[in-house]
C-alpha cells in the first residue's frame, strides 16, 4: 500500500482531544470535520485535500482511547498518518476504521508543511519526495495490512465470517 500527498506536520504529544475537541464528539461526521485539528492548524479542516499525509511526532493520539478521533481524520480523506510514537489504543483504531498509519522511528527534520511525501505501508519506505530524504522502518503487520484492504475490522469479519473463531 503506497500513498503519496501533500505533508500536514504535527508536533509530538498531540491528545485525541486535540483531535476532535469534546463539544464535537455527538455532532455529525461532516460537522466534526470542520473541526479536526483546528487548534493545532486553523487552516487544517479548510484546506486539508484526499490524499494528504499528516506527519506528527511522539504520542499521537495519546489521552482517551476515543475512536472518533480516528474516523474524524479518516473522514478528512487523507491518505495515511505517519508518526514517531501513537499512543498504542489510537494506532489500533486506524487500522480497524481503515485509516492507514505507519511509525517512523526519526521524524524531526525528515517532513515540512507542503512537502510531497510517499508512504509505502508494504516496505515501511516513508520518503520525502521534494528533499529526497527517505527512512527505512518496519512495515505494517500482515494482519493489520489485511484489516485495511478489507476496509477495517468490522469489513474484515464480514469477508471472513470465520476469522474469529
Amino acid at each position: 500500500m503506497i500513498f503519496e500527498g501533500r505533508c500536514w506536520r504535527f508536533g509530538d504529544n498531540i491528545p485525541t482531544d486535540r483531535l476532535v475537541k469534546s463539544k464535537y464528539v455527538f455532532q455529525p461526521m461532516d460537522v466534526i470535520v470542520e473541526h479536526v485539528l483546528e487548534d493545532l492548524s486553523p487552516q487544517f479542516p479548510a484546506q486539508v485535500a484526499p490524499g494528504d499525509i499528516v506527519v506528527a511526532g511522539r504520542h499521537f493520539g495519546q489521552s482517551s482511547g476515543r475512536a472518533i478521533a480516528a474516523k474524524a481524520l479518516k473522514a478528512t480523506r487523507i491518505g495515511c498518518v505517519v508518526a514517531q510514537t501513537f499512543a498504542r489504543t489510537f494506532y489500533r483504531n486506524c487500522f480497524e476504521i481503515g485509516l492507514p498509519a505507519m511509525e517512523v522511528g526519526y521524524i524531526p527534520d525528515l517532513a515540512a508543511d507542503g512537502n510531497q511525501i510517499r508512504v509505502d505501508l508494504g516496505t515501511g519506505l516513508f520518503t520525502n519526495l521534494t528533499t529526497g530524504a527517505t527512512v527505512q522502518t518496519t512495515p505494517a503487520d500482515p494482519f493489520l495490512t489485511e484489516m485495511l484492504n478489507a476496509g477495517g475490522l468490522i469489513d474484515l469479519a464480514k469477508q471472513q465470517p470465520n476469522l474469529f473463531g
